[in-house]
């Protein structure tokens, strides 16, 4: 069974962006820190602006915060890979 989800966004042809940009998740390099990811796969943004990304090679869901870009909360997994209650293997 593969799910596949596909979401189509409308953008008004008025839209105006932000002229610079800022790293909310990562961008420390590769590795297990909370500010860091290992092959992250899978991202949801909700409607208060929290990031939450599949941080595949890491086993873990990470999560951040709108008003806290420095570091992300592990939510679930960050166990070792296994498939205990408190572990994942391999989320995307």
């Amino acid at each position: 069974f593969i799910l596949i989800f596909s979401l189509l966004v409308t953008i008004p042809a008025n839209a105006k962006w932000a002229q610079n940009g800022v790293t909310i998740a990562g961008g420390h390099g590769d590795g297990n820190a909370t500010n860091q990811l290992s092959f992250p796969y899978g991202l949801f943004i909700d409607d208060d602006q929290t990031v939450v990304i599949a941080d595949t090679e890491n086993n873990r869901i990470m999560q951040w915060k709108n008003d806290d870009t420095t570091n992300g909360q592990v939510v679930a997994g960050g166990n070792g890979v296994g498939r205990g209650l408190h572990q994942l293997d391999g989320p995307t």
